[in-house]
């Protein structure tokens, strides 16, 4: 038999290019975006002699290992061995009314905000849409669900997934394939730190799904002081891709905001940051930083965080503050670094 390594990933191939025609891949798909079958052997609707002869062919895993982190709040962080031994992480987190899981599109992340853990990793490499798609369907595997009751995606994890266009995007219609995944676009945010032509791609592309956008400050300054790629995109040149995304999905764009002691949390940062979104559908999550070690910054107190929050929605923007899940075994927002919790 060949190693996995010679195989054909299933999960990097469009729904309509699975083996077997017709029925018969009809349920192959079915095993594996609705069952979440891991193995050749649960496929048990398929003749033995076709599962033995596609078992030669094709790999249903990109995984080696993985190591599973719950946490103490019921999320769970997932530690993957890929198939070349490079790592990468992804968590899942349950709420009372949806199954969220926030993926990686990338080992690592060359965008080297100073506030995040991720960043100070540095870049291994690209994801395949296989290798994302199959964080999905562990995590719904490992948590006994079927994969289309997780709900809600989130590209927030390692990487930044704009620098990683043609893999993220095909897993993202994979997601969204009425034989795949079968998720809404609604249900789906890929995050970014502002790559313009990155986001004119995704409005082309006509995929829909949610943008976030990872500003993290007013003012081109601060932000080039916290987000290295900020010195190659002004906030005018992002927020203009911004605007023609708005303006061709009618997606309302959430925002995302790290608040660090005393660099993007006065008050007249706040003010400044509603300007920018004057005319367009917005929400804000404002997000209190997530410590690490060897971390240069301070987390915002609490008091300044609520007063940044009433302020902004004074302005017109409605806001929340996101209180990150799974501090406690290093799956918070800004957290990820491929360590095991103590």
């Amino acid at each position: 038999m060949a190693l996995p390594q010679d195989q054909i990933p299933l999960l990097a191939l469009p729904i309509e290019e699975l083996p077997g025609q017709g029925y018969r891949r009809g349920q192959l798909a079915a095993w594996l975006y609705a069952k979440g079958a891991r193995q050749w052997d649960e496929m048990t609707d398929l003749p033995k002699a076709l599962r033995a002869e596609w078992a030669e062919q094709y790999r249903i895993s990109e995984f080696t290992e993985v190591a599973p982190f719950p946490s103490q709040d019921g999320s769970v962080k997932y530690l993957f061995t890929l198939l070349d031994g490079q790592k990468t992480e992804a968590v899942y987190m349950p709420y009372l009314n949806r199954k969220t899981i926030c993926i990686s599109s990338m080992v690592g992340c060359p965008a080297g905000c100073t506030f995040c853990a991720t960043g100070r990793m540095g870049f291994g490499r690209n994801l395949t849409a296989a290798e994302m798609l199959d964080q999905v369907l562990f995590a719904a595997y490992h948590q006994q669900h079927a994969p289309r009751e997780i709900r809600n995606v989130v590209l927030m994890g390692m990487g930044e997934p704009l620098l990683n266009l043609e893999n993220v995007f095909k897993a993202l219609e994979r997601m969204l394939h009425p034989e795949g995944l079968a998720m809404s676009p609604r249900r789906i945010t890929l995050s970014t730190v502002g790559i313009p032509r990155g986001i004119y791609k995704m409005a082309e592309w006509g995929l829909e799904v949610r943008l976030a956008l990872s500003l993290h400050a007013p003012d081109d300054e601060t932000r080039q002081r916290i987000i290295p790629t900020a010195h190659r995109y002004s906030i005018a040149e992002i927020m203009e891709a911004v605007r023609h995304y708005y303006a061709k999905t009618k997606r309302r764009i959430t925002l995302e905001y790290t608040l660090l002691k005393g660099v993007n949390d006065h008050d007249w940062q706040a003010r400044a940051l509603a300007q920018h979104f004057r005319g367009l559908s917005v929400h804000m999550n404002l997000i209190p930083w997530n410590p690490w070690e060897g971390a240069p910054h301070q987390g915002t107190p609490r008091a300044q965080i609520l007063k940044f929050a009433a302020i902004l929605e004074q302005q017109g923007i409605p806001t929340s503050v996101r209180w990150s899940r799974g501090r406690d075994v290093g799956a918070a927002c800004g957290q990820l670094a491929l360590k095991q919790p103590a």
